[in-house]
């Protein structure tokens, strides 16, 4: 029987959402969640293929950061673990939980307890829209980045591809990290499919799969 997998990079997943569900309410779990099983039975239709070959939909995220910061610029003490984000996140895991044919896996944050300039407030640094005196602490983000995230998705890959479990996936994600995983399904037989949500891609990223389909709504 022919079975499709469909994996998420959730950061990536959230990023885009913004730009793509523009009216939709970003911040509401469960409309997210709904919104992503939804996608994932659009691929399916895209493909000429009926509901029951949906192998599972895996989605790869962090759970939120819990510690408390130092601002760098007030000296305030603020706890990440109580912020909007936070609460987002966790409603969202437990939300995706629930759904049918769905697998979360949780990477980790790898945070140095430091911050750095948002990209906005640098390139505003730059263009002289901001001057070093005005700058704040809502200029500031903690330095974090996401681990295990990128193996995980390799592993389930190679897991996929090596037991016959399913013919074909679907990555939803817009980088690079995937291709040595993607190169391996595609020696075993597998119909790799990437949807970047219509952002742009390397021109050299199309050697490495044998399909890019993107079935959310195009954004202006």
């Amino acid at each position: 029987m022919q079975r499709t997998a469909i994996l998420v990079d959730g950061a990536y997943f959230l990023a885009r959402y913004r730009k793509v569900w523009g009216e939709r309410d970003a911040g509401d779990a469960r409309t997210v969640a709904k919104t992503l099983f939804g996608m994932a039975l659009e691929h399916l239709k895209a493909l000429d293929r009926p509901r029951e070959s949906l192998y599972r939909i895996f989605f790869y995220d962090c759970p939120p950061l819990e510690k408390n910061f130092v601002r760098p610029v007030s000296g305030d003490t603020v706890d990440f673990g109580r912020s909007g984000a936070a609460a987002f996140r966790r409603e969202l895991h437990d939300q995706l939980r629930r759904q049918r044919k769905m697998a979360l896996r949780l990477g980790r944050l790898a945070e140095r307890g430091e911050w750095k300039l948002k990209y906005q407030a640098l390139q505003q640094l730059r263009d002289g829209g901001l001057r070093w005196d005005d700058v704040g602490d809502e200029h500031f983000e903690p330095e974090m980045r996401q681990t295990q995230v990128d193996m995980k998705i390799g592993i389930d890959i190679a897991a996929l591809a090596y037991k016959r479990l399913v013919d074909q996936i679907v990555l939803v994600a817009g980088d690079a990290d995937f291709i040595p995983a993607a190169k391996l399904a595609r020696r075993e037989g597998i119909d790799f499919i990437l949807d970047p949500m219509w952002q742009g891609i390397a021109p050299d990223l199309h050697e490495h799969i044998d399909g890019l389909q993107s079935v959310c709504p195009r954004p202006f």
